[in-house]
């Protein structure tokens, strides 16, 4: 049966015309090439070619080592095929691979941001195309093969790992074998088995089938209860027909011929062969609560529907993503490759592919967040028999995968530049793709020092309940839920989330005993604002954002955040009811907006709707404070659609005027004003107003209005892919984050942090 292993590829289903569409449209394929470093003057050319690139060649020659240093080398991997097993099509040649190699590469940078680029070798000459691969070894910090038929992928890559000096992974070998490894491992703890008395048989013996054999052997499974068999049956010592030194490495001694016998009382069933090969009297054969991964591509030997037939206790997986448990090799080569890179790694080895086999396994067994969840159009997945491997998009891998497999290659000595901190190497691959998560590893780091008491105020809702878990997980604090007791265990219990763990409390309003406490403080705040003292009593009683902020006003928590089920507005009254600005400042709405490797402070996006000329001077300000506890030395620019008187109009005089009051104050911070926004942020443009007072781009901007502030940032987030964090509340007394409705978890977790930071400011 021909093999089919090809699983990073699978997805929705589209039409040939839909296809060829999509590689076409704009600039034809799916790369281009953009340098990393400036081009725009001379100088720039002189540093990046003539006569400035001699200076490290020249240290390259000296030391090789340092082309790690000087280029692209240490993240860039070469894609290479020459086209004899293309997907599931066959034979077609290296031109017909390309728009494969390309893909590849793309979900090599998409994932793990590995830059790589795609190599066809015009040859089916095992000798030629060694030859060709091993001579381009200086380009590339690694080689990832695809595409190439059994038996000769076996050759290639043995043969490349022992000329070369870097990476050699044959992907639809080991990266299937990993996926398969990693759902292999929790399968076997749903189902209670042991690895040294299960049996499984492997139906395929081409390149992904040895590989994954070659693979949970390593794991620990007894040689001897791991049977193997192709087209003409089990491989057994002995046989003589189609056989080839890489299927006599794995004959058993048996009595048993046929897949049919084979399977007979087996525990688990991997099938890399073909549509139908596991027939449903196989299936009926096999053991207690059979594991079964059928991931022949596009079809696989037996479908779920057909296993459920004839057994209600199995446990699948297949190459496919309209199925659960898609074994898809995208969860591993970016990531393998990521940590092989980053140490420098001389080869992938078993320990490698093992520990990334261990991580996925592990991560499949945690909580799922919201972004996972969405994956599965908003049905939050559960370790179990339909969640046994994680899926592409969890943004998890990025931390999980690379560190493991970099760990795995400094113990077993095969890394030539070892990483000393490996808590810091996770949360900079974290920033790696998420631009956000490297502005709030600040907010966490310094949480995780001074941890602190934070309310989740709409506790009875599932993804505060998950927000809350996280929080105490990653060290920064206690999370109190507020609620109904039993209404919350209840929630919990049907999502699957554990709460009865350290650092998670639940208070009922209630039921306080500070509740007499919290009425009496409100009603002496609201009793000049028509408010009874039974009004206030309800208040404290019935809603959240009121209980939540009295807690923090008097001191029973440092932090409050809320949101998710009203909107921002009302939130806000709520809180400004309990909680006054702290003395001398003004509260604002600010938002963070990160760009192309810039980050902006844009004010204010929540609270004033069109600021006089003294509300925008206070705003100005107050940002600018933020700013300097957020770690920025700001540069202020003060909006307007004009640049220093030109054209004249109204909004724009009041920000002249509110530039005048700074004067008086005699601020400590650099501003200036009025100007449009592509002067604050452009030098070129700056530099046109010498007597500007701004040193450099502005990264502190305060807006004329409200409305423009909410544009501006969401235009940024929708046409310049700009990440926004925020509105987030400043210039309270008592730190208070207000979260958008219906927020996701990760956005929950992130404000609670962010309000317990200013908790310590």
């Amino acid at each position: 049966m021909a093999e089919k292993s090809k699983n990073d590829q699978q997805g929705p289903s589209v039409s040939a015309a839909e296809a060829l569409d999509f590689h076409a449209a704009g600039r034809p394929g799916k790369l281009e090439i953009n340098p990393t470093k400036p081009m725009a003057t001379q100088r720039d050319l002189s540093l990046a070619y003539s006569p400035g690139v001699a200076a490290p060649v020249k240290a390259i020659h000296e030391d090789p080592s340092r082309a790690f240093d000087y280029t692209t080398r240490g993240n860039m991997v070469a894609v290479i095929s020459n086209g004899t097993a293309i997907l599931g099509l066959g034979n077609l040649g290296a031109l017909a691979s390309k728009p494969v190699m390309e893909g590849k590469a793309v979900l090599f940078k998409r994932f793990a941001d590995v830059d790589s680029i795609d190599l066809e070798v015009d040859t089916d000459d095992v000798d030629e195309f060694i030859n060709c691969v091993r001579f381009l070894g200086p380009s590339f910090g690694g080689i990832n093969l695809e595409d190439i038929k059994a038996p000769d992928c076996f050759i290639i890559e043995s043969r490349l790992r022992e000329l070369m000096d870097i990476p050699v992974f044959h992907d639809d070998q080991h990266g299937t074998a990993i996926i398969a490894a990693a759902g292999l491992i929790n399968a076997l703890e749903i189902t209670g088995r042991d690895i040294k008395t299960s049996r499984l048989v492997c139906n395929g013996a081409g390149s992904a089938g040895i590989a994954c054999i070659e693979l949970i052997k390593a794991m620990g499974f007894p040689p001897e209860n791991v049977i193997l068999c192709d087209t003409k049956g089990v491989v057994y010592q002995g046989r003589k027909e189609g056989m080839n030194q890489w299927k006599s490495a794995h004959a058993v001694k048996t009595e048993l011929r046929t897949l049919s016998e084979a399977l007979d009382g087996a525990d688990i069933f991997f099938g890399l062969s073909a549509k139908g090969a596991l027939t449903p009297a196989m299936v009926q054969s096999m053991a207690k609560k059979p594991i079964i991964f059928a991931m022949a591509n596009p079809d696989p030997e037996i479908t779920p529907e057909e296993v459920a037939e004839i057994r209600t206790d199995a446990i699948m997986a297949t190459g496919r993503s309209d199925y659960p448990n898609q074994v898809n090799n995208v969860l591993g080569f970016p990531y393998i490759f990521r940590g092989a890179l980053d140490v420098r790694a001389t080869t992938i080895n078993d320990d490698m592919k093992l520990a990334a086999a261990h991580a996925l396994a592990a991560l499949a067994r945690e909580d799922v967040p919201d972004d996972v969840a969405a994956a599965y159009q908003g049905n939050r997945p559960k370790f179990g028999a339909n969640y046994i491997i994680p899926v592409p998009f969890d943004p998890r891998l990025i931390s999980a995968v690379p560190v493991a497999v970099a760990k795995a290659a400094m113990e077993s000595g095969v890394a030539r530049r070892p990483i000393l901190d490996l808590f810091n190497y996770a949360r900079d691959l974290s920033a790696r793709r998420d631009p956000i998560a490297s502005t709030l590893q600040r907010i966490y780091d310094r949480v995780r020092r001074q941890p602190k008491r934070v309310v989740f105020a709409e506790g009875e809702e599932e993804q505060v309940m998950r927000a809350a878990v996280s929080y105490a997980n990653q060290r920064l604090g206690t999370a109190i839920l507020l609620g109904r007791d039993e209404q919350i265990r209840e929630t919990a219990k049907q999502a699957g989330v554990d709460l009865d763990k350290p650092g998670i409390e639940i208070i009922n309003a209630r039921l306080s005993r500070r509740n007499g406490i919290y009425a009496d403080y409100l009603y002496e705040r609201l009793q000049r604002k028509g408010f009874l003292f039974r009004d206030c009593q309800r208040l404290i009683n019935n809603d959240r954002n009121h209980f939540a902020g009295a807690m923090v006003a008097l001191g029973d928590a440092d932090a409050v955040v809320t949101g998710v089920t009203r909107n921002y507005s009302t939130v806000l009254d709520d809180v400004r009811r309990v909680i006054d600005a702290k003395p001398g400042h003004r509260v604002i709405g600010v938002s963070i907006a990160l760009c192309r490797g810039r980050t902006v402070i844009v004010a204010d996006t929540a609270v004033h709707d069109m600021p006089n000329s003294e509300q925008i001077a206070d705003i100005a300000e107050e940002v600018a404070g933020f700013s300097r506890r957020m770690g920025y030395e700001p540069r202020v620019a003060m909006l307007a659609y004009s640049t220093f008187g030109h054209p004249p109009g109204e909004r724009s005089e009041r920000v002249q005027e509110a530039v005048k009051i700074l004067d008086k104050r005699r601020v400590d911070f650099e501003y200036d004003g009025e100007m449009a926004a592509d002067v604050a942020l452009n030098p070129k443009l700056l530099a046109q107003y010498p007597f500007c007072r701004l040193s450099g781009p502005a990264n502190v901007l305060v807006m004329p209005a409200f409305h423009s502030a909410s544009i501006a940032t969401k235009m940024l987030q929708e046409l310049g892919g700009s990440m926004v964090i925020g509105p987030l509340l400043v210039g309270l007394n008592k730190p208070v984050q207000i979260v958008s409705l219906n927020a996701k978890d990760s956005d929950i977790v992130n404000m609670a942090a962010i309000a317990a930071y200013n908790a310590g400011a």
